[in-house]
């Protein structure tokens, strides 16, 4: 496969200002050679060395049929971005101009390419990790700016530092090890479990540093899956059209209105919220609403917060409690809401029956949001959101990896403890060295490789 030149439009297939379209490979700058000419009809390379990044101008031709005016940036490997020799096509932004040049530079002896190959090639090659590789898909969905900062982190090739840095010690203690026990005469292992002791402690704190963050990571890079309940009525739609600042959901007196989920994604100080706007949960005989009754406790089952609407101009009745018992070991808010229109339930009786934090608000008047804000990043940024030099790892993947290393770190303690031969330490290293090598590419295999970068859009 890596013999092939592949080629595929770079930019979004819609009309732009400008268009781009990339070809990477051996045979890039004979491809573009054979296409790109002068107005006059002379090819512009015919006679001369290709020069490395260096952009010019001309026209794209097929034969005799001009296709578009273009700037072409060519570009000699290894000192591109798949480590291969590139071309890249700018061209005008129309979609069927895109389109032509694409078949028009696979017609002279270029290969469509796969999605994520040129990411992909750049990994192969050497170019980057597969920590940064991931990052660039990562860079190109980020949602809010702690994503893209920390995306960049991982392209910077600051995960890969870290965890080259940990392979490289465990490496050395397990050919140590290998060492001692091949040549126990010229190397002693009386005190070394003592010192690797030590030297692990340190380890699983590396480790733990990067872990710790892992989930805060997810959820900046993804947002918080947030869910709104409470009783029929109670001001779900409006609490979630004052958030995003207009009419989405549909408001009325009438209990049960809302029947189905409704979703919708914001984003306020770095922080993504999404956010599902579920059905009034109650005992009900209508067979549609009994449905959206059984999503809402559907959706709560996996949200990572869960905000609870009481309303202040009722009572704290039965079905509020339901709901409160659905809460059980979950992130939740409480918000009293209608506190506009005259209270019959205060912010004192509601803290008396729940654990969890309460805020007085009024969906219709815009009272109370700032309180909930600050409390969202209280509950899970300890009450701000920095962008400093902490690393978060943003993938289930590369976490695993790390939970797995972890495990193996832990159980060479556990071997100390228990007096067991050098060798069970030597077992458990390498697996906490492989799991680690998972994570920047070192140590997977071809499958994995193909089924993370199949993820990434096209001409990336």
């Amino acid at each position: 496969m890596m013999n092939r030149t592949i080629a595929a439009i770079a930019t979004a297939v819609s009309p732009s200002g400008v268009g781009i379209i990339r070809v990477s490979g051996d045979d890039a700058f004979t491809v573009i050679k054979r296409i790109f000419k002068k107005k006059s009809g002379h090819f512009v390379f015919e006679n001369k060395e290709i020069e490395s990044h260096v952009v010019t101008h001309g026209f794209i031709y097929d034969d005799s049929e001009l296709i578009d005016e273009v700037l072409v940036l060519t570009m000699k490997g290894p000192h591109t971005y798949t480590g291969e020799d590139t071309v890249e096509i700018d061209c005008h932004g129309g979609v069927l101009v895109m389109k032509k040049i694409l078949e028009t530079v696979i017609k002279y002896g270029a290969s469509p390419a796969e999605p994520g190959e040129f990411s992909k090639r750049a990994f192969l090659n050497g170019k980057m990790d597969l920590s940064q590789a991931e990052s660039v898909i990562d860079l190109i969905n980020s949602s809010n700016e702690f994503a893209r900062e920390n995306s960049l982190k991982h392209l910077s090739g600051v995960v890969k530092d870290k965890l080259s840095k940990i392979r490289a010690e465990i490496l050395h203690e397990i050919a140590f090890i290998e060492s001692a026990l091949d040549d126990p005469e010229h190397y002693s292992l009386d005190t070394y479990p003592q010192e690797l002791r030590k030297k692990v402690e340190l380890f699983i704190k590396d480790t733990n540093s990067l872990l710790k963050n892992a989930d805060n990571g997810r959820i900046l890079k993804e947002g918080i899956k947030t869910v709104i309940v409470g009783k029929p009525n109670v001001g779900k739609s409006s609490f979630l059209n004052a958030l995003i600042g207009e009419d989405r959901a549909i408001v009325t007196d009438v209990a049960g209105t809302t029947r189905d989920v409704l979703t919708e994604t914001i984003t306020f100080d770095g922080i993504t919220l999404n956010i599902v706007d579920t059905a009034g949960i109650r005992d009900t005989d209508d067979f549609v609403e009994k449905i959206g009754v059984e999503k809402s406790k559907e959706y709560m089952k996996d949200a990572d917060l869960i905000l609870f609407l009481v309303d202040a101009t009722s009572t704290f009745g039965k079905e509020d409690q339901e709901i409160l018992n659905l809460l059980e070991n979950k992130k939740s808010i409480v918000l009293l809401n209608k506190i506009d229109l005259g209270q019959s339930l205060s912010l004192e009786q509601v803290m008396e029956k729940v654990d969890h934090k309460v805020i007085s608000i009024s969906a219709k008047e815009q009272i109370g949001l700032d309180d909930f804000i600050n409390e969202v990043k209280q509950l899970f940024f300890h009450g701000e959101v920095t962008f400093n030099d902490e690393v978060y790892i943003t993938g289930v993947r590369q976490k695993q990896c790390l939970i797995s290393c972890y495990q193996s770190l832990t159980q060479v303690l556990n071997s100390i403890d228990q007096g067991m031969p050098e060798d069970f330490f030597s077992i458990d290293l390498m697996n906490a060295y492989t799991e680690l090598g998972n994570i920047t590419g070192e140590s997977v295999g071809e499958d994995l490789v193909n089924e993370i970068f199949s993820k990434f859009c096209m001409g990336k």
